[in-house]
């Protein structure tokens, strides 16, 4: 039963605080729609995928070595950094200078992704221009195939698709329904939160419950607070009434 009056409490507190939870969640909600369409830049993606395959020798002989799969496999997690590093960026840097990226730049723009037990990566370029996102990851992609033949002495790096530098895809963020989800969730968990804050912090006394529950004594009487307009009522109500002589709450006894 006290688990009852507890949740009963606990409505009652919001309930009384419901105006100020709507308008806190409505603001930021808003604001989280608003700052998302007009005041964040549209990102696009663009992305190319890579393969480690088979020498050339081996693909000549027609074999399948389930040994230098497994390995080419491993190798995926060092080719992952290695396109990452000055080795392969500079190059791209000053190959494709028309980009206007240095290789920190491009280090901070690149993603390098790949599925577990599988021989192919994924780069990843992000950038307010799709074009720029693309000639960036098709760039990379190239440098990283040739440079990697004289690194690893190997030619077992192939491109399987490059990005397509013409297209028109959507935006990946910013996403609007999320955000907006978001920040709905976010701003009425601190809205509950601040209603129950007040509510701690306020230790005045409201009602004859409030008096029995902290004092443990119950209410003989209540005054009751009164408006300008009733208050005038009353003083007009007393003026104007007439009293008959003879009327007990009229005398009064000298001694």
């Amino acid at each position: 039963m006290s688990n009852e009056l507890d949740l009963r409490q606990y409505m009652a507190i919001i309930k009384k605080r419901l105006a100020l939870i709507i308008i806190f969640v409505f603001i930021c909600t808003a604001a989280a729609a608003v700052v998302s369409l007009f005041f964040k830049d549209p990102i696009y993606e663009a992305s190319t995928k890579i393969i480690v395959n088979q020498t050339t020798t081996q693909m000549a002989t027609g074999q399948l070595d389930l040994n230098q799969i497994n390995s080419n496999i491993k190798m995926i997690d060092t080719y992952k950094e290695i396109i990452k590093t000055p080795a392969i960026l500079d190059k791209v840097a000053s190959q494709y200078a028309e980009l206007g990226l240095t290789a920190e730049e491009l280090s901070r723009k690149i993603t390098v992704s790949s599925v577990n037990n599988t021989q192919v990566m994924t780069l990843i370029v992000q950038d307010v221009d799709y074009k720029q996102a693309a000639q960036v990851v098709n760039a990379v992609s190239n440098v990283f195939r040739e440079e990697i033949q004289h690194i690893f002495k190997v030619e077992n790096v192939s491109i399987l698709n490059e990005a397509v530098v013409n297209a028109e895809p959507s935006p990946v963020a910013p996403n609007v329904p999320l955000n907006i989800a978001i920040a709905f969730v976010v701003s009425l968990m601190i809205a509950v939160g601040i209603t129950f804050l007040l509510e701690y912090m306020d230790d005045t006394i409201k009602t004859e419950a409030d008096v029995l529950q902290y004092l443990g004594q119950p209410t003989l009487a209540m005054i009751s607070r009164m408006n300008t307009e009733d208050a005038d009522s009353n003083q007009k109500r007393s003026a104007n009434q007439t009293y008959k002589a003879g009327e007990l709450e009229r005398v009064s006894i000298e001694k």
